[in-house]
Formats: structure tokens, C-alpha cells, sequence
């Protein structure tokens, strides 16, 4: 699932055009971050940008899938990351337009509560 160095190098310098970004290693793989928000994600030599239901669409129109990792017990979980088209790669201009877009989504998902793992208890009504 690596990323190569040189690979975290082009992509550094596609996203030129999007402003500063940082890539940091994590879990075989690397984030893409802007300031501390991280919108992309680097697996196999391959970019994927943060999407939401309204995002999403424009990575479906192209034929892209979601980041896919197999958790614990083998079970496969789908993120919220997706392949970016690879035209986009040769396109810095576009890239940073779709950057951007996966920037506004990590943000408002990091502004967003978090979701409890437990339930909570319900009361029984008087």
C-alpha cells in the first residue's frame, strides 16, 4: 500500500497551484495535508482527494472507487476517499480546482460532531 517518495514528490509539485501542502506518512500509506487538515490520501501510488454525497458524483463520473482497506476479521470498509481521475495528474490547474473542493469537504467533516460509537439509553416515558 507504500508511497513512493517519488511519488509523494510529483504530487507535491502538481498541487503547486492549491497552495502549500504537506505530506506525512501514515499506515503504509501518506496524508496530504493543507495547514492540519487532511483532504488527501496517497496508497499504492495512487491520490485519493476527501469526498462527500455531493462530491462524490464527479469521481463517479469518471469511473474512480473509493479508498477500500480490509479492517480487522478481513472485512473490507470503504472511505470517504477517492482515486483521482488519472488525467488530472498531467492537469495541475484542474487538480488544484478538484483539491480545493476535497479541502472544503475535510473541513466542514472536521467542524461536523462526531459520531458516538455507543448507544445511548433510552428513558422509558413516565
Amino acid at each position: 500500500m507504500g508511497a513512493s517518495e517519488g511519488f509523494k514528490a510529483f504530487i507535491k509539485d502538481q498541487l503547486d497551484a492549491f497552495g502549500p501542502v504537506r505530506i506525512r506518512n501514515m499506515f503504509g500509506g501518506a496524508g496530504v495535508y493543507a495547514g492540519d487538515v487532511m483532504f488527501g490520501l496517497i496508497a499504492a501510488d495512487t491520490l485519493y482527494l476527501k469526498a462527500d454525497e455531493t462530491t462524490k458524483a464527479a469521481f463517479e463520473e469518471d469511473g474512480m472507487k473509493p479508498f477500500v482497506y480490509a479492517a480487522k476479521g478481513g472485512k473490507s470498509v470503504a472511505m470517504s476517499y477517492w482515486e483521482v481521475p488519472p488525467r488530472l495528474l498531467e492537469e495541475p490547474g484542474e487538480l488544484a480546482e478538484w483539491a480545493r473542493e476535497a479541502h472544503r469537504v475535510a473541513c466542514a467533516a472536521k467542524r461536523a460532531p462526531a459520531k458516538s460509537k455507543t448507544p445511548r439509553k433510552r428513558t422509558r416515558p413516565a
